[in-house]
């Protein structure tokens, strides 16, 4: 795993329940503020499930959800279970 995919999976790992961060904020955070479709990319080929790293937090910077590898409506619902806008 490269050093920017475990910045990025620590960034996702610390957003609170109920949170959400942009995939831009995510790759600002992770030192590379460019790199927001990385950051899509990494959380896509990361195995959440396995590792519990809440990759379902990060959204669109207008707001949408973002796709999500499980289905964009299993993001939706998990948001909505959180109360996370989204």
């Amino acid at each position: 795993m490269s050093k920017f995919s475990e910045r990025v999976l620590s960034v996702v790992s610390k957003i609170p329940r109920g949170r959400t961060l942009t995939y831009k904020e995510v790759a600002r955070r992770a030192g590379s503020p460019r790199a927001f479709r990385a950051v899509g990319n990494i959380l896509n080929s990361y195995d959440s499930k396995k590792m519990k790293v809440p990759c379902h937090r990060v959204i669109r910077s207008d707001g949408q959800s973002g796709g999500y590898r499980w289905g964009a409506r299993k993001k939706l619902i998990l948001l909505k279970k959180e109360r996370a806008a989204a």
